[in-house]
């Protein structure tokens, strides 16, 4: 009698909370379909992901070949993306490749009578091309853009979701062109190949929704450790 009474306050509280808030509410924030939401463009995030272009306090490592004071050295942009470098003085690098303040550097020195210089920029560690991963994953936090992201390398890089993940309640906000959107996706549908694993761009917000069913399982299958098959099941699917 005890056990059906436990499982009749269970199956109630279940159906209460499976029933959220729907997305969005905020007129600020333009909720659309999943495959919908558009790209950021290049003034969106200082230029977001493909090719990565350097942003504030990045950390880029400069090799001039063959003059060893130029080589080897570790330079941070400031806070509006700058960097100094010997005999090419301050460079604008926020919002350029490496690949292009290479070409700036290297016009530079050849102005200070450096023959032919041979220059290579790599970045080192950025700060300021991140992706935000919240909710229900294992190590919520922000993490950096390099190269293409999508949304599961996203979850994969905060290790992974938690026990109480809801994988069908997984968000994306986005800023673009002033905009904020909002778009949900379902990531075991992902995951089962349903439809494409979406690209995250830097300054993207995922957030991973939480199952307070299985909270609320997880509360019972403590009182209950004898729970029957059937409710494990549910557990399951929720």
């Amino acid at each position: 009698m005890r056990k059906s009474f436990w499982v009749m306050a269970l199956a109630l509280s279940c159906s209460a909370c499976v029933h959220q808030a729907p997305l969005g509410g905020d007129p600020k924030i333009k909720v659309i379909e999943s495959g919908s939401l558009p790209e950021p463009g290049r003034s969106d995030a200082e230029a977001s992901s493909r090719p990565y272009l350097i942003g504030p306090f990045d950390r880029l490592y400069i090799n001039v070949f063959g003059i060893d004071e130029l080589s080897k050295v570790e330079v941070q942009t400031d806070a509006s993306g700058r960097i100094s470098f010997p005999l090419a003085g301050v460079i604008e690098a926020a919002g350029r490749t490496p690949a292009e303040v290479e070409t700036i550097l290297a016009a530079r020195l050849r102005e200070r009578f450096v023959r032919n210089p041979q220059v290579t920029v790599n970045l080192k560690e950025t700060v300021s091309q991140v992706v935000t991963v919240d909710g229900q994953v294992t190590q919520p936090g922000l993490y950096p853009v390099v190269g293409r992201m999508t949304l599961i390398r996203a979850v994969a890089t905060a290790k992974g979701t938690t026990e109480y993940a809801r994988l069908q309640d997984v968000v994306i906000f986005r800023t673009v062109n002033g905009q904020n959107y909002a778009a949900l996706y379902n990531l075991k549908a992902i995951r089962d190949g349903a439809y494409p694993d979406p690209e995250v761009f830097a300054n993207d917000v995922v957030t991973v929704g939480d199952s307070k069913a299985r909270r609320i399982f997880k509360d019972v299958l403590t009182v209950l450790p004898a729970v029957t098959t059937p409710i494990v099941l549910i557990l399951q699917r929720l």
